[in-house]
């Protein structure tokens, strides 16, 4: 394939919806969600695109049941530590994008640990937003830039978020035919183009990954300006 993304970013959604049709528990379809990341994964490397930011946790996240968030926060440390080693020979570098400090300690050291484990990998960034608001990334840049006593522009200010060097995404992928962004990304998102599909994320494979890029390479990225043809 030509023209393909160099950043994808994905909204996971329907895990939920894809256990109570089956008559499973919601944390089952977590856990099927995760196949579905071993997949998308394995996609990335072979079309050659170079960043993969998933939504893994945001902040709102919190509000669920306390059962569920507790098996979600111990199937991330299982998960981290079953795919180490995969992770490693793909040589995939796997960052983080949220408030980590806010974790249960053992899930913030497990996140730090796999971070320093590819540090210096580069084959695909795999960028996991965990415990992630769009609009806290902004507030906090914010912050930072007022700090240091600066008055900033829209190219200076990237510098104050949180992954600077990393390029804003191409192409959005939601699943589970939701239309909308739910606080993810906010200041990247300004010029990525969309794609939203019905298909739950567990369900989610290859075939569905290769329609979301043909898609892509049918739009004309004008970035405000008009077209040349």
């Amino acid at each position: 394939m030509n023209n393909v993304p160099t950043h994808i970013a994905i909204i996971m959604d329907g895990n939920g919806r894809w256990a109570r049709d089956k008559g499973l528990s919601r944390l089952q379809g977590h856990f099927a969600g995760v196949n579905s990341v071993r997949r998308i994964i394995d996609d990335c490397i072979d079309f050659n695109i170079k960043y993969l930011t998933l939504y893994t946790f945001s902040r709102e996240n919190w509000k669920r049941p306390q059962e569920e968030v507790r098996g979600l926060m111990s199937l991330f440390t299982r998960v981290i530590g079953r795919e180490v080693d995969e992770l490693k020979e793909n040589k995939i570098r796997v960052r983080f994008l949220g408030k980590l400090e806010e974790l249960p300690t053992c899930v913030m050291e497990k996140a730090l640990w796999i971070q320093n484990q590819t540090k210096n990998f580069n084959n695909l960034n795999l960028i996991i937003a965990f415990n992630y608001s769009g609009r806290d990334e902004i507030v906090d840049a914010v912050n930072k830039a007022i700090k240091e006593g600066k008055k900033v522009d829209e190219e200076s200010f990237r510098k104050f978020l949180a992954l600077p060097d990393v390029p804003d995404p191409d192409l959005l992928i939601r699943t589970s035919g939701e239309l909308r962004i739910s606080n993810f990304l906010i200041y990247e998102l300004a010029y990525t183009e969309l794609y939203f599909t019905r298909t739950l994320w567990p369900d989610f494979d290859r075939g569905d990954f290769i329609k979301a890029l043909k898609s892509y390479q049918k739009r004309k990225r004008r970035f405000g300006t008009v077209s040349q043809i």
